[in-house]
């Protein structure tokens, strides 16, 4: 009997961490303190970074609100999921959603406390992207160039959390957020074309199902050559120190699928394009320490000091 209660509560657990997409949640915070500690504030030592409470409140709020905004999405997207994600689905439906909507207003709840523990200003913008992620998946995601648009954005907000607290408005960092913005948008749009079937079922008027496949296919390849100016540029910006062989990895990622784009279009292609686009905003975010691999040195010494 309490073995088949451990294999219970061990299968809730894990369709919980599907439905916040536990992956995803971890390299969000692994992405925010990288992106605070060779970005937004390189001047401060790791060890001072490592330990302000205000940027640890500041991510768990972060994590907070964007896991309960994987709830509310898996709420609303439960019929296209059985169609686009079967397995998933049935994972995802082992918690009742009775109980996922509790645990989403559980978590929003102390996402804004903890913004709230940080300032005002924290709280507000905690609520803002509380309410922006439902009214998404709530309304937005069915419509073509708004859904798609919002969706990039929300993704960008949590960085721009980061950046407001640490008041550093640097223009590289403008256009750091304008390449990971375009890829993001990139890797939206090629994931409506993977969900195309359960989007049409489900009565959304994604930007392929109101315009095409085909079409869809075209204005992949346009964002891919537009993606290339923030590459280029950054490549190019000397203060960025071996993270430019990342951009040069871009350039080949990129031209690869717009070739992809131009030449197949079948579900399975899409899912590789989608993957592979993942793989390259993970390589993005590790690619932060070689910034100033220096720092990591730093670290080390402290620690054995």
């Amino acid at each position: 009997m309490k073995t088949s209660k451990s294999y219970s509560f061990f299968y809730k657990i894990l369709s919980l961490l599907s439905v916040v997409r536990g992956y995803n949640v971890l390299v969000l915070i692994l992405a925010q303190y990288l992106a605070a500690l060779f970005i937004f504030s390189p001047e401060k030592s790791p060890r001072h970074i490592l330990t302000d409470y205000h940027l640890f409140f500041l991510v768990f709020a972060t994590v907070c609100v964007v896991s309960a905004g994987y709830i509310i999405n898996n709420f609303y997207d439960a019929k296209a999921d059985i169609i686009n994600r079967p397995i998933k689905a049935s994972l995802d439906s082992i918690v009742k959603q009775k109980t996922k909507l509790q645990i989403y207003f559980f978590l929003n709840f102390l996402g804004f406390s903890l913004g709230w523990i940080i300032s005002w200003r924290a709280a507000l913008f905690f609520a803002i992207y509380i309410f922006a992620i439902w009214l998404y998946s709530h309304k937005l995601k069915k419509y073509p160039f708004i859904g798609l648009l919002t969706v990039a954005v929300l993704t960008i907000m949590p960085f721009f959390a980061i950046f407001v607290y640490y008041k550093n408005f640097s223009k590289v960092i403008f256009v750091h957020a304008t390449f990971l913005f375009l890829v993001l948008l990139l890797r939206q749009l090629i994931k409506d074309l993977e969900n195309l079937r359960g989007d049409i079922a489900s009565n959304y008027t994604t930007f392929p199902v109101k315009y095409g496949e085909r079409n869809t296919r075209k204005v992949g390849i346009w964002i891919v050559f537009i993606t290339t100016i923030p590459t280029f540029l950054l490549y190019n910006y000397k203060a960025i120190g071996a993270m430019k062989y990342y951009f040069i990895f871009s350039f080949v990622i990129l031209f690869f699928i717009a070739f992809m784009l131009w030449k197949y279009n079948l579900r399975k292609h899409y899912m590789i394009l989608h993957n592979v686009l993942k793989v390259m905003i993970l390589l993005g975010i590790l690619s932060l320490l070689f910034i100033d691999p220096t720092l990591i040195v730093e670290r080390v010494i402290d620690k054995l000091n």
